[in-house]
C-alpha cells in the first residue's frame, strides 16, 4: 500500500541547511556526531555551484533527493555517479540514506531508494552500491528484503586528511 503522504523531490539550494541537518543527524545515529565537518557553504558549492575552471570536470559533485511526509522533510538519500569499467557502463553511489526515527516504517525509505532506482535505469546504470555499518541490522534487514546483496568480499579502503596530501605531494619517479 503507497502512502500518499510520501514525496521524494530534488534538493534545492534553499535546501542546504536542511541538508547539513540531516547529515548532522546520521553522524549522531552512526556514532560519530563529532565527525561531520561539512559546511554550508561547501554543500552549497558542491552540490548546485558550478565548478570553476580550475576543476578537473564542470557540474556538481553530487545530488541529492529530500523525502517528506505530510509535507515535512524527514528524510535524504544524497548520490553521486561513479563507473564500473567491468561492466563498461556507469553506475550510481549512494553516500548517505537517511530516515529521521519519528518517520520510519512509512515507506520513506523505499521511496526514496525507488526513485534512485529510477535515476539509475534512466542513467544506463549498470548498478547501485552504497555501503552500511555492520552494526546497523536494522538497514541490512531492510535492503536485504529490497533484494541488495552485500559485497562480503570486499572491503572498503579511505585514504584522507594527512595521508592523501602526503601521497599527492609525494615526488614523481624520474622517467
Amino acid at each position: 500500500m503507497r502512502d500518499e503522504s510520501i514525496r521524494v523531490r530534488p534538493a534545492t539550494e534553499r535546501d542546504v541547511p536542511l541538508i547539513l541537518a540531516l547529515i548532522r543527524e546520521l553522524a549522531e545515529y552512526e556514532r560519530a556526531p563529532n565527525d561531520v565537518v561539512a559546511t554550508e557553504d561547501a554543500l552549497r558549492c558542491h552540490l548546485f555551484g558550478p565548478w570553476d575552471a580550475t576543476n578537473a570536470r564542470p557540474g556538481p559533485a553530487a545530488e541529492c533527493l529530500i523525502g517528506e511526509c505530510d509535507g515535512r522533510a524527514e528524510g535524504f538519500a544524497l548520490y553521486f555517479s561513479n563507473f564500473s569499467t567491468w561492466m563498461g557502463r556507469p553506475g550510481l553511489y549512494l553516500e548517505d540514506l537517511f530516515v529521521r526515527p519519528s518517520a520510519r516504517g512509512r515507506g520513506l525509505g523505499r521511496a526514496l531508494l525507488r526513485r534512485l532506482a529510477r535515476v539509475a535505469v534512466e542513467r544506463g546504470c549498470g548498478r547501485m552500491e552504497w555501503a552500511v555499518l555492520d552494526w546497523n541490522q536494522p538497514a541490512i534487514g531492510f535492503y536485504r528484503a529490497l533484494g541488495a546483496t552485500p559485497m562480503d568480499e570486499w572491503t572498503v579502503f579511505r585514504l584522507t586528511g594527512p595521508a592523501l596530501r602526503a601521497l599527492a605531494d609525494e615526488a614523481r619517479p624520474a622517467t
